[in-house]
């Protein structure tokens, strides 16, 4: 009846050195994968590396103060992150605080000057028909469209080239007068009179700008174009004002660089189509034509029609007025003419792009349409010298529970705690490695409640080791030799050690699913090091464990090896069993 029990026993014994050679392979496999990616060190937060923090505050919108709610907020958030993280910055927060303000966290690190300009300009994306554009300061109405094959601009400013193209490449037509920009001036407000002012207006009713002569279209084209006149681009403080208050039904004025790093200015028709027509935008080098780094964009089926329609009208007309510009946050980003109607669904802008310029284009293109406007309330620089402090003296705290639990364990174990102590850089070499991999792979940055996650890991692992090893003394006090005790004690020890470690992964689970910002970082730690002292407890200690049950010093009971029987309180002779031995039989004289 004990034949295959003695044999399942005998084989889980003769085979520990699998279990060792498995964790060794996946400990050098993680380090070769860590020093090949050139990624040895964990990502930081930027409360450890630095960074920058930013306070949005959502801007109600003249008669649509409801439109701040919190699925428009969460929408907002979305994209934010989506356009940050476009960028390669990992690890940035954006999350929401209180009813109509955006905390955006953006760790120090590549493209996070980027991140920083792109967040900050964070209003909605609309493509407007062009009326008048000159440089600012300049003498003059509009300044010609220079063709777009000229050399590309190392500026990575995130601006398109002076004046891209939107389909094939070519020269731009000659200026217009100032007679057909006045004119195309006054028909855009009559236009913006009528409810179909705005193909991108989501069908609001636009009225004509209040100022001007009397309210007519004539006399609101001459009080913009006083305006325009007056418009100093080069001066910060009117540039963060213009186009206030104007909805995407009403011409504007607008600011924006041209490829020669030049402030421009402009008089905008009217929205054609905004940011949310727009389904996909990307950076493409195009080397089959020659034309270096594109950007194409792929429109809605909505967006697609109001493409074409504005396409075809700005081609009839000469420059500037062939040209619609993107504009966000009341800044020109770009400003292509066009040669002919785009009624494919898609265009591809060229010009002056370096990779850098086309790049950013592209994300604001993708993920430049928000359902709110925002404003800057602030924005922070942090340092890392708090944060740096701070893990200075968690991990000074560390170590000092690390230096307790060790000497607990030589006190206590004994010979036992030389097992426990390499557990313990088994699991610290996992966790070091996975955590480096984790950084490029997924974004995982180490910040301080992730440290504190890592500390407290250190407990739920040296508490499974004391489980087995207490579970094992237990064996011995009942009279079994160390062997024996070691295999008949981890059936016991493995269902304490899983139960306690579910309850622990589950508890950092709900934590992970319910926060939000840095508490995440200590739940997905503490998540993380559970699994990896189950793995530790199953494929290290108890196989080690076993090996070490068959060297003299421990099996014999040394009583520097925390197993010695009259330590414990058993009485010899040890028994590999517990069955009864048999009765010794006399013979009569």
């Amino acid at each position: 009846m004990a034949t295959p029990k003695k044999g399942r026993n005998a084989s889980a014994q003769s085979k520990p050195g699998r279990s060792l050679a498995l964790i060794l392979i996946a400990i050098a496999a993680l380090t070769g994968g860590m020093f090949a990616s050139g990624h040895t060190k964990p990502r930081l937060g930027i409360d450890l590396a630095g960074g920058t923090s930013i306070t949005l505050r959502a801007v109600p919108e003249a008669g649509n103060e409801a439109a701040i709610n919190k699925t428009n907020m969460d929408t907002a958030v979305s994209i934010m992150e989506r356009r940050v993280n476009g960028l390669g910055v990992s690890e940035s927060e954006v999350q929401t605080q209180g009813r109509e303000n955006i905390i955006v966290n953006i760790p120090k690190g590549t493209n996070s000057e980027q991140a920083r300009k792109q967040v900050g300009t964070t209003a909605k994306l609309y493509f407007r028909p062009v009326i008048a554009t000159e440089i600012a300061g300049g003498q003059g109405t509009a300044s010609p469209s220079p063709s777009p094959t000229g050399s590309p601009t190392d500026k990575p400013s995130g601006k398109a080239t002076d004046k891209p193209e939107a389909t094939d490449k070519g020269s731009a037509s000659p200026s217009a007068s100032p007679t057909t920009q006045g004119r195309a001036l006054t028909d855009a407000l009559k236009a913006d009179a009528t409810p179909s002012a705005s193909a991108s207006d989501k069908g609001d009713k636009a009225s004509p700008s209040p100022s001007g002569s009397g309210g007519t279209a004539e006399g609101d084209a001459n009080a913009l174009q006083a305006k325009y006149a007056k418009l100093d681009c080069t001066d910060e403080k009117t540039r963060s004002s213009v186009g206030d208050g104007v909805k995407a039904s009403e011409p504007t004025l607008a600011c924006g660089k041209n490829a020669q790093g030049q402030w421009q200015k402009y008089i905008l028709g009217p929205a054609e189509v905004d940011g949310t027509d727009v389904d996909k935008a990307q950076a493409v080098l195009n080397t089959q034509t020659g034309a270096g780094w594109t950007v194409t964009m792929d429109f809605t089926d909505a967006g697609a029609k109001k493409f074409a329609d504005i396409t075809g009208k700005l081609a009839q007309n000469q420059s500037p007025q062939n040209q619609f510009a993107i504009v966000l946050d009341g800044d020109v980003v770009s400003d292509p003419y066009v040669r002919q109607a785009l009624t494919g669904g898609n265009a591809e802008i060229s010009g002056n792009f370096n990779q850098q310029s086309a790049q950013d284009l592209s994300n604001m293109l993708s993920y430049g349409a928000l359902p709110l406007t925002f404003k800057v309330d602030s924005m922070t620089t942090v340092t890392a010298a708090l944060g740096g402090d701070q893990l200075h003296a968690g991990l000074i705290a560390g170590a000092i529970g690390l230096a307790l639990v060790v000497i607990y364990l030589l006190a206590y174990y004994r010979g036992l705690s030389f097992i426990a102590i390499l557990s313990l850089l088994v699991s610290a070499a996992l966790t070091y490695t996975l955590m480096s991999l984790l950084g490029p792979a997924i974004g995982f940055a180490l910040n301080l409640p992730a440290v504190c996650g890592a500390i407290v890991a250190i407990g739920i692992t040296a508490d499974s080791f004391i489980v087995y090893f207490e579970r094992v003394r237990d064996e011995i006090r009942e009279g079994r030799s160390l062997r024996p005790a070691v295999e008949r004690a981890w059936p016991r020890a493995r269902r304490t050690i899983l139960v306690s470690d579910f309850v622990s992964f589950l508890a950092a689970a709900v934590l992970f699913i319910v926060t939000v910002g840095k508490v995440q970082g200590f739940a997905f730690t503490l998540g993380l090091t559970t699994l990896l002292d189950v793995v530790v407890v199953f494929l290290f200690t108890k196989p080690l464990l076993t090996l070490m049950a068959r060297r003299p010093f421990f099996a014999n009971g040394h009583k520097w090896s925390g197993l010695d029987p009259k330590s414990l309180g058993a009485q010899p002779p040890l028994r590999r069993t517990r069955r009864p031995s048999a009765p010794v039989e006399t013979k009569e004289a």
